[in-house]
């Protein structure tokens, strides 16, 4: 301790900020994130549920978005229902007997409902997965939204609403990424009057 820190970690810190600052500076970006918060809260009004998938760290971000949502945020209120695709024997079989492009369509096939919604994220918008599932969740009426990265990939055409953070590293994509979970989750509280 005491000595300067390296100076890279500042400039670390400087392309975060730019990611987020670029990211907030668009009106329709910020348009998105309020009309995702509203399809979370008319599908839980309606009696329906938010599944979520993604690979990686992008898996950690659809656990965290779903556990806040059944658990807790910032304050005590009812649970509100969502599942995140992560059990790993699901995943195990599904990947074993159809491979892992399947292992989240076959889950929306088997457990979504029309009403539903499906939150898939992707970093480079491109993951196999990702799509199977969002093409799954469109034949049974389920409103889809992509939490996506670099340009929007394959995803962006095909999702409902998506939303695209642009950078070109998943770190930085990520980090954009849990900020827009939080503010949905803080957005949707308060329109459902739990907040």
């Amino acid at each position: 301790m005491g000595k300067k820190a390296m100076p890279e970690i500042k400039a670390s810190f400087e392309v975060a900020r730019s990611v987020l600052d670029l990211f907030i500076s668009s009106e329709s970006n910020l348009e998105a994130v309020e009309t995702f918060s509203r399809i979370v809260t008319n599908a839980i009004e309606q009696g329906n549920k938010v599944m979520t998938c993604g690979n990686g760290g992008s898996m950690c971000d659809a656990m965290h978005f779903a556990e806040e949502l059944t658990g807790r945020f910032r304050h005590d209120r009812r649970s509100l229902p969502a599942v995140a695709i992560a059990d790993a024997s699901h995943i195990t079989c599904t990947g074993n007997d159809y491979g892992f492009d399947a292992i989240f369509s076959r889950y929306v096939e088997g457990v979504g409902i029309e009403g539903d919604v499906l939150l898939g994220i992707s970093t480079s918008g491109n993951s196999p997965n990702i799509v199977n599932a969002v093409k799954s969740a469109k034949e049974k009426g389920i409103t889809t939204v992509g939490l996506l990265g670099k340009d929007g990939g394959d995803l962006k055409d095909l999702v409902d609403l998506p939303i695209i953070v642009p950078a070109d590293t998943s770190d930085r994509i990520q980090e954009v990424h849990i900020k827009i979970i939080h503010i949905v989750i803080e957005m949707t509280e308060k329109q459902l009057k739990l907040a």
